[in-house]
């Protein structure tokens, strides 16, 4: 509820003032009655007593009614209605054996990407989601879509060996752009995350990346892993699992020229906070105009006090002119 006019609820503190101001005028005016003893007076008080009292308070609470009846308390429906114009982003992940490494701990490479995009699905409203996976190829997990519980669901679903092993980075982007070439969104936008450099696939990255700065689509890369040596599990069928150091293999140089070329940006993660960080600054640069016009159908709601207001004063008005008249 709000009123059209709040301002007039100042005005609530004066019929307390005012009743205050008649019983202190009212005690002053009293002329002193000499008398020797009350004992020969009746000490039982009648309901008239009670309600001759009760009149002043009858009265306040209806001035009370009467003044926030004149700030007008009204009650609206909002009607909100909402313009969004969404970005179309597509997420590449690679998948080959590299991401086994648990640098990440105390998970794998290919545990926190999937999280960590997860995450960021969830952080959109309006924007079609698509998803690529690579390894020595690379195929469209899911194409563009607004339905997140889908793509949330697939995401989880990435596991390692469903390509033959390799880092195909310039088919992912290729793949991506093949994704995005078509549609009509204002912003589109392809999200590479790789522990590798490219050492597969038919189509150079540099390649790729021209591409996809002719067609107007910005790529983000993220290379992930430790700076010098990470952690890799290898199954030893005497011993079982044991790990040795794999040496960083993150081409820095090639994921910031794609960057750069489509107006991109590269980031570097070396653990799973930095991954959490890298996303959110991602979507940050990457947010959906949204536009809302909001009105209010207001109904006044006065009126339900100003009858009790006067029914209360015509209670005060007969009792004390009748029944509860007051002699001089």
């Amino acid at each position: 509820m709000t009123f059209a006019h709040p301002q007039l609820l100042w005005l609530l503190i004066l019929p307390p003032l005012f009743l205050a101001w008649r019983y202190w005028r009212g005690r002053r005016m009293e002329a002193p009655v000499a008398f020797s003893s009350l004992s020969a007076l009746p000490s039982r008080r009648t309901w008239r007593t009670w309600a001759w009292r009760a009149l002043p308070w009858v009265r306040l609470c209806a001035l009370l009614l009467l003044v926030v009846a004149l700030a007008r308390p009204r009650t609206g429906d909002r009607q909100i209605e909402v313009t969004s114009e969404g970005i179309d982003i597509v997420l590449a992940i690679d998948i080959s054996s590299s991401m086994k490494a648990e640098d990440f701990q105390p998970n794998n490479r290919l545990f926190v990407a999937k999280q960590e995009a997860k995450k960021f699905i969830a952080g959109r409203r309006t924007d079609r989601i698509g998803l690529v996976v690579f390894a020595s190829n690379s195929y469209t997990q899911c194409p563009l879509t607004t339905d997140y519980a889908v793509i949330d669901r697939l995401v989880e679903d990435i596991d390692f060996g469903d390509i033959q092993d390799g880092t195909a980075i310039g088919m992912a982007i290729a793949n991506g752009v093949n994704r995005l070439k078509d549609v009509d969104g204002a912003s589109r936008v392809l999200i590479l995350l790789t522990d590798g450099r490219n050492n597969a696939g038919t189509i150079d990255p540099i390649t790729s990346a021209e591409l996809a700065q002719s067609l107007g689509i910005r790529v983000y890369t993220i290379g992930v892993g430790d700076l010098d040596e990470a952690p890799f599990p290898v199954e030893d069928p005497v011993f079982g699992t044991r790990y040795v150091s794999m040496p960083a293999q993150v081409d820095d140089e090639t994921l910031t020229e794609i960057a750069e070329i489509t107006g991109g940006r590269y980031f570097r993660a070396t653990d799973a906070e930095a991954l959490t960080g890298i996303y959110a600054r991602i979507d940050a640069m990457e947010k959906t105009v949204v536009e809302t016009r909001e009105w209010v159908n207001y109904s006044d709601v006065g009126i339900f006090l100003v009858l009790p207001a006067l029914g209360l004063l015509l209670l005060e008005l007969l009792g004390s002119w009748t029944a509860l008249r007051r002699l001089p």
